[in-house]
């Protein structure tokens, strides 16, 4: 049996700015912005939605990099609970402006540009900004507007505020003064966490725990196995703040090195269920671009850079936008329960609403993402409202195999279809084996309606949702065929996708 090592300690270590700070007694549910707000009276930090949607709750957290340096991301303190703060820097607007009063660059390029009026959003834009100058700034349209994809304006519009990212810049990669400072930090951090023992928060409120390795972690799951597993908390945090939920006890994984690895073979990426989306971004980019794009659109970076792809896939949601795409490229996730582990095909993990394949006890460990075979094009497709941070209406993903006009291979999944994200089952034997034409193809959208009888919601429509589907197949038709064929019909059935 898995077993707990090393020893406890129940205070939470991190540096406020420049300051440290060492809490006991804290409710391990209160948010960081809540504390901020509240325990340290800094009111620069905003609450406007409390769901990690508006951005004005925008910080940024440091930690160290591993290389003797810090790693800096913009998260929303709104749904981030106090203790993941252990052994990182917590920065907020406060911290920006120096000693002697003078603005911070992204302070004074905001003044600049007047990209402020109402002035609610702008600490949450000035953090975005800022994190944008810790590394090394930007000039490129596409890359400010993803930075600040997470921060809504209502009053100034966006204009003045890229110029403002614009003409911030950013600090120099060989800033000697900005690396030694950041040397330092790290070396604090390091100081103040390292072997002081595995985070244990008990409290009248619920009980807290940060295991460091794997195997505490699964040593504190059959102690505990009703206990709330907690990654990013870009889900769990609304339990608290939307649902009032009490969670007790909340297992963090945030800290578990051995879960925040990516690693590569010939045939397979491995991404650790601690692995964030913007960690993970690059590696799924490089198994196929449309996963890379589809990750991208997640949310928005301050989610990316603490939501996981572990937890995308653990929480079952139907309109995950992850397990659609891994379903299609057949994924395996590999579950642990004390001191074993089992590996399941993810298409088979989510079995109806609100249930999957994961006992008492038993955590997702790490998610196995096969790389296309030679000759296979993967596709993916999401239909929302937004183009950015918006949850899906409809996702489609289909990874094909055609030789000579031939479909050989073929698997279609979907989500925000049914209760969980699936595979398209009658569609692919419609498919399979048959030309790649027109008639193959309406014969797979009418295939489509035995495999799914979606609902309507506030999202979409049921007569929508089936719709889009089939168009979506129209769509990957048009971009794997000839292009004589997709000019055709472009203004056909493409005209509803």
């Amino acid at each position: 049996m898995a077993h707990a090592t090393g020893s406890f300690r129940s205070d939470i270590r991190f540096l406020l700015g420049n300051e440290e700070r060492s809490l006991r007694d804290v409710d391990p549910q209160m948010t960081v912005l809540e504390y901020l707000r509240l325990s340290e009276r800094k009111s620069g930090t905003k609450e406007g939605c409390a769901e990690g949607d508006c951005g004005a709750c925008t910080v940024v957290l440091g930690e160290p990099d591993g290389k003797g340096g810090m790693a800096y991301r913009t998260v929303n303190a709104c749904i981030q609970f106090v203790p993941t703060l252990d052994g990182k820097q917590l920065l907020t607007v406060e911290h920006l402006k120096s000693s002697d009063g003078t603005l911070h660059p992204v302070q004074q390029a905001m003044v600049d540009t007047h990209g402020s009026q109402c002035g609610f959003c702008t600490p949450g834009f000035v953090m975005s900004l800022y994190q944008l100058w810790l590394d090394g700034g930007e000039d490129n349209r596409g890359a400010i507007n993803d930075a600040l994809a997470g921060n809504l304006c209502r009053c100034t519009g966006y204009g003045p505020i890229i110029e403002a990212a614009r003409k911030a810049g950013g600090v120099a990669a060989n800033d000697a003064a900005e690396q030694k400072r950041r040397s330092d930090i790290a070396a604090r951090l390091s100081a103040m966490v390292d072997g002081a023992g595995t985070l244990a928060l008990e409290h009248p409120a619920g009980r807290y725990y940060a295991p460091q390795t794997s195997d505490e972690l699964a040593a504190l799951l059959v102690q505990h196995p009703d206990a709330t597993v907690l990654a990013g908390g870009t889900d769990v945090g609304l339990w608290v703040t939307k649902m009032l939920k009490r969670l007790d006890p909340i297992i963090y994984i945030g800290d578990v090195a051995d879960l925040k690895s990516v690693s590569e073979t010939e045939d397979a990426l491995i991404i650790g269920a601690g692995v964030t989306y913007s960690r993970a971004h690059d590696a799924l980019g490089r198994v196929a671009a449309d996963v890379g794009e589809l990750v991208r659109r997640i949310g928005s970076r301050q989610i990316r850079n603490a939501g996981t792809v572990g937890g995308n896939i653990a929480n079952g949601s139907p309109i995950g936008d992850t397990p659609p795409a891994l379903i299609a490229l057949g994924a395996k996730i590999v579950l642990r329960m004390g001191d074993v582990t089992r590996e399941v095909a993810l298409e088979d993990f989510f079995v109806t609403y609100g249930k999957q394949d994961r006992h008492p006890g038993e955590f997702v460990q790490s998610v196995i993402v096969p790389k296309p075979a030679e000759g296979v094009v993967f596709k993916a497709y999401k239909i929302s409202k937004r183009f950015d941070q918006d949850i899906t209406a409809v996702l489609g993903a289909f990874a094909i195999k055609v030789v000579e006009g031939k479909v050989v291979e073929f698997r279609a999944a979907f989500g925000g279809m049914a209760g969980t994200p699936m595979r398209a089952a009658k569609c692919e034997a419609a498919l399979i084996g048959k030309d790649w034409n027109e008639a193959s193809l309406n014969a797979a959208q009418l295939a489509l309606a035995k495999d799914f009888a979606p609902m309507t919601d506030m999202r979409a429509s049921k007569e929508y949702r089936m719709l889009v589907a089939q168009n979506l197949l129209t769509k990957l038709f048009i971009e794997t065929n000839a292009p004589e064929i997709a000019t055709r019909l472009v203004g056909k059935e493409a005209a509803h996708v």
